[in-house]
Order: structure tokens, then sequence, then C-alpha cells
């Protein structure tokens, strides 16, 4: 009896040890990976936060920033009014007159403003905040204010009890006394005790004799005022003619408000900078009757602030994990698919892992350094362990060179993205059209039946 060997059919591969079925389980594995990672996108900005209210204590505790226009003077003046009053049983006619007093306010004509800040690196645990002292001088004159506009009768003047008044949101952070030379004669300032909107309080100096001071012409004065503050400065150039001077050792500042500075010079030590406002350059007048209005969005501002904070960074850097998770997985599986070598779910998920620990590695050593120092070391520990291991799942030299090679250029591509400021798009846009291209060429002989 003649027997015939015949070879068993060849086995097909299930679905689960399929291409398709390997990329769906990497694609499904990059989407929880998503989960840690907005923890750790969560535990950077509670870290902000924390941040946040931190400075904000120091601020409140040294002084917070300033918003300042002055001195306005401010004459009383009276106003009578007359009532007829009809009395409906004898139909008599009688008149009652009352008399109010109002409020005059007059800009000066000449405004100087010099103010010198001086700024201080203030500490607490790992958080930083920004302080600073400002001598601020406004010099300038003064010409006769002018009732005739409002028809208002010479008598009706109260001259003997003029006074100054200077606006500002800060009187806590005052330092010192505030005192005016008006005339040649020294007045100081109190408190006044009104607000205008819940924020602007006013510093109201003693009365002042106007009767005969400008018998001479334009009166000179000259106010000098010291502040502890924080974040910013903001001066209303309240001057018929204005010129601001503004010099600090702060070697950042932002400069914002309704008016830039014609001239500014920023350096490594400080900067100075130089304002010219004239009325015409302003939608408010040179004087104003019965009240004042909110100037608050016409100041020149000066921002004492730290550029990019270290947690701004590290937000930036987090929003490109899912990029580097999906490149990584990629890089991982072409390598798996030209070398059939097998790489198991497990091994990607630790890879990942390793992935999600860059991020925290560099926020809790940002804390502690530079953020640059924290982003060669995190990014350096998670190249070397994901070198090593994959050395181990590869059996060879040649892939994990690959790989830390690849990982490396990522992450070197990442933080010249972060530097970046107004080229950061572009230069990103440019580099994935880049990644794309070469994916697309290793990828270009690969079987995927």
């Amino acid at each position: 009896m003649e027997t015939t060997n015949q070879n068993p059919p060849e086995q097909q591969p299930g679905f689960l040890q399929s291409t398709t079925a390997k990329i769906i389980m990497v694609g499904l594995l990059t989407l929880v990976l998503l989960i840690p990672l907005q923890l750790v996108k969560g535990l950077i900005f509670e870290r902000a936060q924390r941040q946040k209210e931190v400075v904000n204590e120091i601020n409140q505790k040294w002084g917070e920033s300033v918003y300042f226009y002055g001195p306005v003077l401010k004459v009383p003046y009276t106003i009578n009014t007359e009532a007829k009053l009809v009395d409906e049983a004898t139909k008599k006619i009688t008149y009652s007159q009352t008399a109010r007093t109002e409020y005059a306010y007059f800009f000066p004509d000449e405004l100087n403003a010099t103010a010198n800040v001086t700024t201080e690196s203030r500490k607490r645990a790992n958080y930083e905040s920004v302080v600073y002292t400002a001598a601020m001088d406004f010099t300038g004159r003064y010409t006769k204010p002018d009732f005739s506009m409002q028809s208002i009768p010479a008598e009706n003047i109260d001259w003997q009890k003029a006074t100054l008044l200077v606006k500002t949101n800060n009187i806590k952070s005052i330092k010192g006394s505030v005192t005016i030379s008006f005339g040649g004669k020294k007045y100081t300032f109190k408190p006044s005790g009104t607000k205008d909107n819940d924020t602007i309080s006013a510093l109201e100096s003693q009365p002042i004799d106007l009767s005969s001071s400008f018998a001479t012409g334009p009166v000179p004065f000259d106010l000098k005022i010291n502040y502890n503050g924080s974040e910013k400065i903001s001066i209303v150039p309240i001057g018929k003619m204005t010129q601001a001077k503004m010099a600090s050792d702060w070697h950042s500042p932002s400069f914002g408000g309704n008016f830039l500075p014609e001239k500014s010079d920023v350096a490594d030590n400080g900067f100075t900078a130089n304002w010219k406002v004239s009325h015409f350059n302003r939608p408010f007048a040179q004087q104003h009757f019965g009240n004042l209005p909110n100037f608050s969005e016409y100041s020149y501002d000066v921002e004492f602030l730290i550029p990019v904070d270290q947690y701004q960074q590290n937000e930036r850097a987090a929003k490109y994990g899912f990029l580097v998770i999906g490149l990584t997985f990629l890089v991982f599986f072409l390598i798996q698919s030209v070398s059939k070598i097998n790489i198991h779910i497990f091994q990607y998920s630790m890879i990942g892992l390793a992935l999600i620990m860059f991020y925290t590695l560099l926020i809790s050593i940002t804390e502690h350094s530079s953020f640059t120092l924290a982003y060669i070391i995190a990014g350096a520990a998670v190249v070397v362990m994901i070198g090593l291991y994959s050395w181990s799942i590869l059996k060879n030299i040649k892939f994990p060179l690959f790989v830390t090679t690849a990982l490396s250029a990522l992450y070197i591509f990442i933080y010249v993205i972060i530097q970046l400021e107004d080229y950061a798009l572009l230069v990103g846009s440019i580099g994935l059209f880049l990644i794309l291209a070469a994916v697309m060429y290793f990828s270009r002989k690969i079987d995927w039946k």
C-alpha cells in the first residue's frame, strides 16, 4: 500500500496578528495615554495658579500696580437757583433761592513727569515676583483758571478755598508724606475719603488762597511722591503739553496703554523711555465742571513682569505631548514592520509612560533651576531610558541608535519652537512637513497586507 506525504496547508495569521490590528491597538494606546498627559497638564495649571496666588500675596503686602494722575487744581464756586412756589389755596406766588457749591477742575498747562524705578525680586518657596520702588517728580505750571465758558460770575468763585488733587489707586503703598510746592509755598496732602468707581482714591491738599497767585503770571509747581508697587505703572498725561521720562534697572519692560514712548532704550541693565503728549492727542479737555470722568484708558503704561515664566514654558511643552507620543510610536511601528521584530503592546505602554514622565520631570526640575537646564536633564533621562529599553527589545544596536537619534531630534525641535515667538508657527509647520515626508519615504515599501 503506497502512501504519500502531504504538506499541511499554510496557516494564515489571525486578525490580531495582522498589521492592521497592531496599528489599531497602537492608535488606541496613544489615545489612552492622553489621559495621564491631561493629568500632567492639570498639574502644570495647578502649579501656575499657585504661583499667581503667591505673587498676588507678595504684591498686596508690598504694593500693587500704580495708577496716577495729578496735580489737579480744584476751585469751588456757587450756583444760585430760584424756585417758584404757588399756594393752591390763595394762589399766592413766592420765590425761594438756594445756593449749592460745585467744583471746577483744571489741569496744568505744562507737565513734566519723571520717574526713577528700582526693581527687586521677591521669592517665596519656588515662586518669584518682581516689585519696585518708584520715585516720581511732577513739575510744571498753571495759568489762571478760566470760568468764562460756564458764565459763572466772578463773585461766585471762592478763590480762597481752592485745593490741589492727586488721583491714585494705591494710597496704602505711598512712602512717606506727599507735598507740593505751589507758587513758592509748600502744601501737604491727605486722603479726601472719596473714590471714583470704588477704585480711584483722591489725595487733597490744604486750602490754597488763589486770590493773588496769578497776578504776576503762571504759577509753577513741584510735586514729589514715592511708591512701593508691583507689576505696572500707569500715568495719565493731563498737561496741555506733557513730557515724561522713566528710567529703571528692569531689563524687559512692556510698554502699553494709550500712548507708546517716542523713544526707548532697553538694555540688559535697564531701560529709559520718553513720552511727549499734547492735549490734541487725547479726547478730554483741560477743564471739567461738576465731576472728573474716568481717565484710566488714557494712560501710558509700563509693565514690570517676568517675560515668559517657567509654567508658561512647561504648558507650551506639554501641548506637544501628543505629537511626541504619536511620532515615537510611529518610529517603533515602522521598525517593527521593517525588521519583523514583534513589539508587544505592553512594551509600547512602557515607552508611552516614559514619554509622559518627561513632563513631570520637566516641571519638577524647572521649579529648582532654569527651564533650559530642566529640559536638557529631563530629555536626556527619557532618551537614555527609552534607548536602553529599545535595545533590550530590538536585540541589536542599529535600531536603538535610530530611536534615540530621532527622539533627541524631536525634543530639540520642540525646544526651538517653544523659544520662538514670531516664527513658531512657520518653523513648526515646516518641521511637521519634513517629518511627514520622512515617514512617507521610510514606509513606502512596507507590505500592509
